[in-house]
């Protein structure tokens, strides 16, 4: 009996053309060799041989130039001067609303200088999305593909920020006016200590406004005076209605940008139109929002009355806003909120956005490092201050917080921008996409699930002894006497 056999017949040459194979002394001919014999024969020989060719000293010279243009849409610098398209401009988010921005260009190609401070309606681009950058209004943008005569553009990227903000989302803010009543609605000291807080935790110079005053007494007046300097604070006393001490808020907001921030129904859109109409000596400093002042979106802005029921302000205004002053600078309007989220205060910095705590750790050193100032033995924070229980409260909160992100979240963060390497070892950026939730599970998951939940509740009814439930020994007892 003829034993059957496999065997393998190759060229010597260094280009294989035929190759036959003997299986049970047939002989099957193959036209075109697979070129796996070919690399595994010869590596075998030599294996100096790789798959892939040696690259040149231009690939190798190339794909360190590739990682200086890896990334997707590098933030520009501000002094950064890209050379510019007709179809391309710099400008300021002025206004965003929905999934659009109101941009005023103000830096334009040579032959387009009659746009500068025409205002374009603007999407954002697709990318900048993707890789979770957000756009905020005072953000220095590049605007690109732009129909000068719909005046309709795309945000293609975005310049440094100086400073951002969270509540309200602003970028490039200089300075914050925390705007609040004394009376309708009534000034409460704890959601002005979250405001406070939330405000000290941005760094960014801050000036606290009290309005309404023509509605309590010299007493009460006086009292807040005392109060909010224990708290290292010097308030401005103002009232929209009678246009008192408006002049000085209006000096301290000149020639920069300011943010005015504060629960609804406090007066700031009221105080923004008297800002806005004051008649003054204007500055010479070129203006952007000048030729667009006549816009719906740059008009006065809407005042609403307190509420009669609640006591509390009601939401007039429902989109972030960058609006000019009559003497210079500008000023974002912001919708109220109640409840400031202190996203970025820590357990460790909560402490530095009271001045009460660094006026006491300023004059003697605290004994720990990190001290969270909740009692220690040799801590130089006592509890003799009035806003101590509201630090303590605040702390609890933050601790909540930071616990369940760490048990949601993890430590580790992945970066929104992903690197995968391509031909010849050159890096290639692409945007780590999220997973989709909302995606619907298969009907054969879904089928298991619920035959396992039903097995799961038949053990647990099988492991209860219903003959010692005394309902289940009742009825058997009166099933019987009726028997």
């Amino acid at each position: 009996m003829q034993t059957s056999s496999l065997s393998i017949i190759r060229h010597s040459t260094p280009f294989l053309r035929r190759t036959a194979i003997f299986h049970g002394g047939c002989r099957v001919g193959i036209g075109n060799h697979r070129p796996s014999f070919y690399l595994l024969s010869a590596r075998r020989d030599n294996p100096d041989v790789s798959r892939k060719p040696q690259p040149s000293k231009n690939m190798l010279r190339a794909k360190h130039i590739g990682k200086d243009y890896s990334s997707l849409a590098p933030v520009l610098s501000l002094d950064h001067k890209p050379s510019l398209l007709e179809s391309q401009a710099i400008g300021t988010v002025a206004t965003a609303q929905a999934n659009f921005m109101r941009v005023v260009v103000h830096d334009v190609a040579g032959s387009e200088k009659s746009n500068s401070g025409v205002e374009l309606l603007c999407v954002v681009r697709a990318v900048l999305k993707k890789i979770r950058r957000r756009v905020l209004v005072g953000d220095k943008v590049l605007v690109g593909s732009i129909d000068w005569i719909d005046r309709r553009g795309m945000i293609e990227n975005v310049f440094h920020r100086r400073s951002e903000i969270l509540d309200p989302p602003v970028a490039n803010v200089d300075h914050l006016l925390l705007l609040f009543s004394l009376d309708q609605p009534k000034l409460e000291p704890f959601t002005l200590t979250r405001f406070l807080v939330e405000a000290e935790s941005t760094g960014i110079p801050l000036t606290l406004a009290l309005n309404k005053c023509e509605l309590i007494t010299e007493e009460e007046l006086e009292s807040w005076k005392i109060r909010l300097r224990r708290w290292n604070y010097e308030p401005f006393f103002c009232s929209v209605g009678t246009k008192e001490g408006l002049d000085a808020i209006a000096f301290i907001l000149q020639n920069q940008t300011s943010v005015i921030v504060g629960p609804s129904g406090v007066g700031k859109s009221s105080l923004i139109n008297i800002l806005r109409s004051n008649s003054g000596h204007a500055i010479e400093e070129e203006n952007w929002f000048e030729p667009i002042l006549g816009n719906k979106f740059f008009e006065d802005q809407r005042v609403g009355e307190v509420s009669s029921r609640s006591g509390r302000g009601k939401h007039t205004t429902r989109n972030v806003s960058l609006l000019a002053l009559s003497e210079g600078g500008y000023l974002a309007d912001t919708p109220g909120f109640n409840q400031p989220s202190l996203l970025k205060v820590t357990k460790q910095s909560l402490a530095f956005c009271f001045p009460e705590i660094r006026k006491m750790t300023e004059e003697e050193n605290c004994g720990f490092k990190n001290c969270l100032h909740i009692g220690e033995p040799g801590c130089v924070v006592k509890g003799d201050w009035e806003r101590y229980p509201y630090y303590l409260q605040l702390l609890d909160e933050i601790r909540i917080r930071e616990e369940f992100q760490l048990r949601t979240f993890g430590t580790k963060r992945e970066g929104d921008v992903r690197y995968k390497v391509g031909g010849m070892g050159v890096k290639q950026a692409e945007p780590r996409l999220q997973p989709k939730k909302h995606r619907r599970e298969s009907r054969k998951k879904v089928k298991q699930t619920m035959i396992s939940e039903l097995d799961d509740l038949e053990d647990e009814e099988s492991d209860l002894d219903i003959e010692d439930d005394p309902i289940v020994i009742i009825a058997i007892e009166n099933e019987k006497k009726s028997s």
